[in-house]
């Protein structure tokens, strides 16, 4: 799916299945804002069942920033193992 839908930055990672990493909130279609003073954000989506046949999206990790360019591939990295540890650390 494209951010051009105006669904949303959560939306758009979870329908996705990827992490979403946005610089300037202000220049992303559709951007949903819990605060206004929001200025970027990441947004990972919590994967279930990568190792079966049967994978399911369970929701979003979303970290917002006041500074333009808050997230970049380190954050990533580092948040990405933080999503799979609260997946695989839940009985769902």
């Amino acid at each position: 799916m494209a951010p051009e839908k105006s669904r949303g930055v959560c939306a758009d990672a979870y329908l996705q299945r990827k992490t979403l990493i946005v610089k300037d909130v202000d220049q992303y279609p559709g951007h949903i804002a819990c605060d206004d003073k929001t200025k970027s954000e990441i947004v990972l989506p919590l994967i279930y069942g990568v190792d079966s046949d049967k994978i399911v999206v369970l929701g979003v990790l979303d970290l917002d920033c006041l500074a333009i360019d808050g997230f970049d591939e380190e954050d990533r990295e580092g948040l990405e193992k933080i999503a799979k540890l609260i997946v695989n650390s839940c009985n769902w």
